[in-house]
């Protein structure tokens, strides 16, 4: 059967997942009577909460006797890693585009990797039938990032389609005809994606996607550069410098059918399969037949740019929760982890209770923590912190990210003064319909960290905030922090509502009564800038003389919600946030008082 293998790239919820939706169904690929959830390719639980695509994933459709080979590609910039291994794998990517929003930074940042490996796009405008449509625009503003990105004369002539992926269609013209479907896109690929290059010579394939399965251990998936397979057959791992991993036996060859994925009796060159049967080959490593010497070489993966501590949890309530505290099993799980996802490096601290694991940004590493907390881990994590470089000079570089926020105009003040104190530098700044406006900044990561929830409560949620790595830049000098000092527990026990009414005119609570608390965990936020111990377990003190008004009910303020994500950058460089199955909570890094005064003479005297 003849074979085209394409990606499809669009920005965060630009549509990509719910068009894969529409390809498998009008392809056939379900049957009629079946239940099919909503975003199919979405299968992971925080894929589907977050309502983003986290892990990549391959399905197939067949079109007029032709296997099409579909890779739904992640669209947010900290699961890039993801992203650089599968453009390996296809020919063709078609690129979706908001008709409205237009091009954004992870579209560029994809789409700049797509045309390095020399694909050649197909363009389609999504979302036509928005009121604030603008498809000229947009496809005048693809043409030119297309040029900014070196495209050559062949890549920018691409063909362009309109529609609209959640009613299912899309044309050469932006009116339709609506009645012919996905046809039109379908039959696009099978004209504009060469057939995958087939090189002459015995199996060899190069590992781009792993997973690990109950039933039959570690599967690999990749495309078949030569040669063909078939289960029982010997093979080889070898690493990208050429040394021999290990020798074994396929088990297992699976091709993907639809959603489904199905065992075959052979694959040929040019298909993109899973294997299974080998215990320690992983991404990037070439599997080849016994006879070859030579490994393939794999895309070069971007370098982190944010790193964190996690911790074994050694607060008082540690291991009241969960069942997975010590440093082994969480050793093993992110050593685990970094093995598939090659975006990730992990490192063990002196003290071996401690890693340090370094990501592309705060979301890759949060929902590594939210992930890691649903399968029972207890751990204590730091702030993430920016993986600083040295040039040749020995001059500090940090990371720069290019920064894009869409926001209401009367709030487009308010957005350039807080940028300007996070050291950032404005690059542009246009209408973009609708009295909004589109800034453009360089800003440090540093300064970033922790900016998204005050942007929004900055305007009132109307903006929306889009980052990219850019460059390493010279070091920009000091970034004032958080301006709020914490409230703190002086007690272990658990929390009163008697003693937080009394506490609501020092700040506001982050727990709620009855919340087990212990000395040095946070428990609101103070209203001055530096932290406070306070009780929060004493009582009301009972007598047997009644007064009028004595027994009021006490009405407390509501307490302030710490998301995982929030938590992680509302924190200090002295604090750590508590993970376990149950909880979040905050706490000072040292829980004694005596402990935390040292510690910050010592900071104190080092900054000196």
């Amino acid at each position: 059967m003849q074979l085209r293998n394409i990606a499809i790239i669009a920005h965060v919820d630009h549509g990509k997942t719910t068009l894969v939706d529409e390809l498998l169904k009008q392809s056939g690929s379900f049957r009629e009577n079946q239940r099919v959830a909503e975003r199919v390719m979405d299968s992971n639980d925080l894929e589907k909460e977050r309502g983003i695509t986290i892990l990549a994933k391959a399905t197939s459709v067949e079109w007029k006797g032709v296997r099409i080979n579909i890779v739904d590609t992640p669209g947010h910039a900290d699961f890039g890693g993801e992203v650089e291994r599968i453009l390996s794998m296809v020919d063709g990517a078609i690129v979706l585009v908001d008709a409205s929003e237009g091009p954004m930074p992870q579209t560029k940042f994809v789409v700049g990797k797509a045309l390095k490996v020399g694909l050649r796009p197909i363009v389609a405008i999504n979302k036509i039938d928005r009121p604030d449509g603008r498809h000229e625009e947009v496809i005048n503003e693809v043409f030119d990032l297309f040029a900014n990105l070196d495209a050559t004369d062949e890549q920018l002539d691409f063909p362009i389609l309109y529609g609209s992926g959640r009613d299912g269609w899309m044309n050469f013209n932006p009116e339709g005809p609506k009645d012919q479907g996905l046809a039109p896109l379908l039959d696009l690929v099978l004209d504009h994606v060469p057939a995958p290059a087939v090189e002459e010579g015995p199996f060899r394939m190069i590992g781009t996607i792993l997973e690990a399965n109950p039933f039959l251990g570690r599967i690999i998936t990749g495309r078949i550069a030569s040669g063909s397979i078939k289960p029982n057959q010997a093979v080889k791992v070898l690493g990208q410098d050429g040394r021999l991993i290990e020798q074994g036996r396929i088990s297992k060859i699976l091709a993907f059918r639809g959603i489904e994925r199905q065992p075959i009796e052979e694959a040929q060159a040019g298909d993109i399969v899973a294997i299974a049967g080998l215990a320690k080959g992983t991404v990037a490593d070439t599997f080849c037949d016994p006879a070859i010497t030579e490994a393939m070489k794999a895309q070069p993966i971007d370098p982190p740019t944010v790193t964190m501590s996690f911790i074994v949890n050694d607060s008082p309530l540690a291991g009241t929760e969960g069942d997975k505290v010590t440093s082994r099993v969480i050793r093993d799980r992110l050593f685990k982890e970094a093995e598939g996802n090659v975006a990730l490096k992990i490192e063990e601290a002196e003290g071996k209770d401690s890693f340090y694991v370094s990501g592309r940004g705060e979301l890759q590493l949060a929902v590594l923590i939210e992930t890691m907390r649903r399968e029972g881990f207890e751990l204590a994590v730091s702030r993430p912190r920016v993986v600083m470089h040295k040039d040749e000079s020995g001059s500090l570089l940090e990371p720069i990210e290019e920064v894009v926020i869409d926001v209401d105009e009367e709030y487009s003040g308010t957005v350039v003064q807080k940028m300007s104190e996070r050291k950032a530098e404005m690059a542009e700044l246009r209408p973009s319909g609708g009295n909004r406006v589109r800034l453009v900044f360089y800003a440090p990561t540093r300064g970033l960290i922790g900016y998204q929830s005050e942007l929004l409560t900055d305007t009132r949620g109307t903006a929306i905030m889009n980052r990219l790595f850019h460059d390493y830049q010279p070091f920009k000098g000091a970034i004032g922090g958080r301006t709020n000092g914490v409230l703190l527990s002086n007690g272990a026990g658990e929390a009163v509502a008697y003693a937080m009414f009394n506490l609501e005119d020092r700040g506001p609570m982050i727990i709620s009564p009855g919340d087990k608390v212990y000395q040095g965990m946070i428990i609101g936020i103070h209203s001055r800038d530096n932290d406070l111990e306070v009780n929060v377990l004493k009582g009301k003190q009972l007598t047997n003389i009644r007064a009028a008004g004595k027994d009021e009910a006490v009405k407390l303020t509501p307490p302030i919600r710490m998301t995982l994500d929030r938590a992680l950058s509302w924190i200090q460089d002295d604090e750590l946030m508590e993970v376990t199955p149950k909880s979040i909570r905050l706490r000072k890094m040292y829980l004694d008082p005596n402990e935390r005064k040292r510690f910050e003479k010592s900071r104190t005297a080092g900054a000196a």
